[in-house]
């Protein structure tokens, strides 16, 4: 009756469009009013403000904060012109470039849909230019962005630690680390697809001259300088004429860069003193994931700390050495990055609620039996987990989904005898294939909005991707030692 109640509420409020958020407080109040009465709503204030009260939790708004800066100071744009003049001029090169600058940017950013604002103002447009489809660049840089909660500092693997400590505890340098392998799998995958795709080679040769004009712009290469939405303003909601963009409240640049900048034309490799200089320029960003991943590692920081000291090194390299943040952006930055934690933290609020009376009336373990019960085949039941967190990540944020699914799925993978950390990372990837899996598909929408190009469109381009996806999905379940090995290594 009380699982009638609550799932039946929740996925009626999704049909009819309430966000997931809402969706989830208002079906847990359902079922503490039907089992228990208006009196046992007492202890439902208690569980939400525990909730997101955790210390542990703290780690996010300060990552966030961090990710906001970084992206706002042309770090992005750094990271980009590096990873050209050192594999732009291979076969495939800018496709690579691509995939070397979002790996090298989810460990900044923790976030899928901030890695694909960030960079695919810049690389879907040269993308096209040098004969991709606009659908295969969109996909490309949408799949690209899936490693953005997969690498540390990712805050789905901090989400995952909280929910699951209930069932085993699991240190986050753990699971930051056990990402890695992983995240490289995936980006070695998305290559190998890219590297293959169809390119339209008389567009190739008609636009063999032609100029990237957006993005690098803060370089220091061009005497244009580069401005936010508005001249001068960037918006934490919507898009200006003038090309930023702000998606999910995060702040994001489409930069102007000089009409001779090389980036995807390169038919050799930069020289060494060029590829040193952009070495020298996006040393600010390639140290925020050595600050973070060194000080935990290295026994200085806890993860919490090291989200804090993140946040004040960007803001010291944004407003005293690159100085490209200004002390008038500072306000605004601050609020961006609120208004993102604040949003984190009233889902985790409401889905923790939701947990809460699935843990209390024994709903997660009597479909963990039944579950159980279905077969005697521990591959058949991993596949059927899997299968219900893709679809589930379909339509449901991480940090929702792990609130919703850790009860009810870690018991029975713990029982199956799956370690902590694998079903850590499979899960996660899981959730991270549905950021570019329609009907929703968050990354791959942020992406077709960049190409102005229709979400169909876009949805058209991401099979093989989302193909590959799966092969590391797969890969990564039924091989422990993928996610445990780097881990085991440092003795985490």
């Amino acid at each position: 009756m009380i699982e009638a109640v609550l799932f039946g509420t929740f996925l009626v409020l999704l049909f009819v469009g309430v966000p997931v958020t809402f969706s989830m407080g208002i079906a847990a109040f359902a079922a503490i009013l039907v089992s228990s009465g208006v009196s046992a709503f007492n202890p439902a204030a208690g569980v939400m403000y525990a909730s997101m009260s955790s210390e542990t939790l703290l780690a996010i708004p300060f990552f966030i904060l961090a990710g906001v800066i970084m992206e706002l100071t042309g770090i992005s744009a750094r990271l980009i012109d590096l990873a050209d003049k050192c594999v732009g001029h291979r076969k495939s090169g800018l496709a690579l470039t691509t995939i070397l600058t979002a790996l090298l940017f989810s460990s900044i950013s923790g976030s899928g849909p901030a890695t694909v604002a960030a960079l695919g103002a810049i690389l879907i447009p040269a993308l096209a230019k040098h004969g991709y489809s606009k659908r295969h660049a969109a996909s490309l840089v949408a799949s690209a962005g899936e490693m953005g909660i997969v690498l540390p500092p990712s805050i789905a693997f901090i989400v995952f630690a909280v929910v699951a400590s209930e069932y085993e505890r699991i240190s986050i340098a753990r699971l930051f680390m056990a990402g890695v392998l992983p995240g490289v799998l995936l980006a070695l995958a998305f290559y190998l697809v890219a590297r293959y795709l169809p390119r339209h080679m008389d567009q190739m040769k008609e636009n063999a001259d032609a100029h990237v004009r957006k993005g690098l712009g803060r370089l220091g290469m061009a005497g244009v300088p580069t401005t936010t939405a508005g001249g001068g303003t960037a918006s934490p909601g919507g898009a200006s004429p003038s090309g930023a963009r702000a998606t999910e409240g995060v702040i994001t640049l489409e930069e102007t860069i000089d009409p001779n900048a090389q980036v995807g034309r390169r038919t050799e490799r930069a020289p060494w003193p060029e590829i040193g200089r952009a070495f020298l320029r996006a040393v600010p960003g390639l140290l925020v994931p050595v600050i973070i991943l060194g000080g935990i590692y290295g026994g200085i920081f806890t993860p919490t700390e090291s989200a804090a000291v993140a946040a004040v090194y960007a803001l010291v390299v944004g407003l005293a050495l690159t100085r490209e943040l200004k002390l008038r952006d500072v306000a605004r930055v601050f609020t961006t990055a609120g208004v993102q934690s604040s949003r984190i933290m009233i889902i985790i609020a409401a889905a923790s609620l939701f947990a809460y009376v699935i843990t209390r009336n024994r709903i997660a373990s009597r479909v963990s039996e039944q579950i159980l019960a279905i077969t005697d085949s521990t591959v058949l039941i991993i596949l059927l987990v899997n299968l219900s967190l893709l679809i589930a990540g379909m339509f449901l944020d991480a940090v929702s989904a792990f609130y919703l699914f850790v009860p009810i799925f870690v018991p029975v993978l713990l029982e199956l005898g799956m370690d902590i950390t694998t079903i850590g990372v499979m899960m996660t990837i899981n959730l991270a294939l549905g950021l570019v899996t329609p009907p929703v598909g968050i990354d791959l929408f942020v992406a077709a909005g960049i190409a102005k190009i229709p979400f169909s469109e876009a949805v058209r381009g991401i099979w093989p991707f989302l193909g590959v996806g799966l092969l590391v999905l797969l890969l990564i379940t039924f091989i422990p030692q993928l996610s445990n090995w780097l881990p085991d290594l440092m003795g985490l």
